[in-house]
């Protein structure tokens, strides 16, 4: 079952998850679990973080003891702006005390091969993943698109796998990771996190019921409870 939750703006929309985002943590630790988040990219994933590191200090989060994994990467150098990694080290993880041996990142084009990188990071996944990830949060494109599984594309149809490799991505850079609809559904929670009026098509639809292979964001639910925070513009064809 959906659950939409809707701010007047972006920046009230960052606070507020990221508020909800350390409660829920704090949450998790209190009953004696290591919380496991994914995290995505993009420019609201990228203000939700600096909120966090905003309101860590008043919150009961230690954040030596939270797994964290990513739904896609994009397959470019290590220190390229284009990483989500990067993104994310640079706006929450590099301040918040995370333990290294606890950030699980996907790997980077100096790996080499596209596939033998996707299926190292599935690998990964199987060794030291929980099982279930705590909260999974994901961007949504115009397009409707989540991670790096686009409309039409063959990666939708992919199964008996956690990852998938991505070589002709419609938005650049073309060649990235992903995690597949089977990976991506192993969430206790899934927060579609989306701001501005260009993707308030792509939210309609998949609240909607679109076909997954024309909006993507419609083939992924969490197996106790799937939230859309949503900005007003956002969330205006609803």
């Amino acid at each position: 079952m959906n659950r939409v939750e809707v701010q007047p703006d972006a920046e009230t929309l960052a606070t507020a998850v990221a508020g909800e985002l350390l409660s829920r943590i704090a949450g998790i630790q209190t009953a004696g679990r290591v919380p496991t988040i994914c995290l995505t990219g993009g420019t609201i994933a990228d203000a939700i973080h600096r909120e966090v590191v905003r309101l860590t200090p008043g919150s009961e989060v230690d954040w030596s003891l939270v797994d964290i994994w990513w739904g896609d990467e994009r397959y470019v150098d290590q220190d390229s702006p284009e990483r989500n990694a990067l993104q994310a080290r640079g706006a929450l993880l590099d301040h918040v005390g995370v333990d290294p041996a606890r950030v699980h990142e996907m790997p980077a084009a100096s790996y080499g091969d596209l596939e033998a990188a996707a299926a190292a990071y599935g690998a990964e996944v199987r060794e030291l993943g929980s099982g279930e990830v705590d909260i999974m949060m994901l961007g949504v494109g115009p397009d409707g698109h989540i991670a790096s599984l686009f409309p039409g594309s063959s990666q939708l149809d992919v199964k008996d796998a956690i990852t998938v490799a991505v070589t002709d991505s419609p938005k650049p850079p073309p060649q990235r990771i992903s995690l597949t609809f089977e990976a991506l559904n192993r969430s206790r929670s899934v927060w579609f996190l989306v701001s501005g009026a260009g993707k308030s098509q792509a939210v309609a639809s998949a609240l909607a019921g679109a076909d997954l292979h024309e909006i993507p964001a419609t083939g992924v639910s969490g197996s106790e409870e799937t939230i859309w925070f949503l900005d007003h513009d956002a969330a205006s064809r609803l």
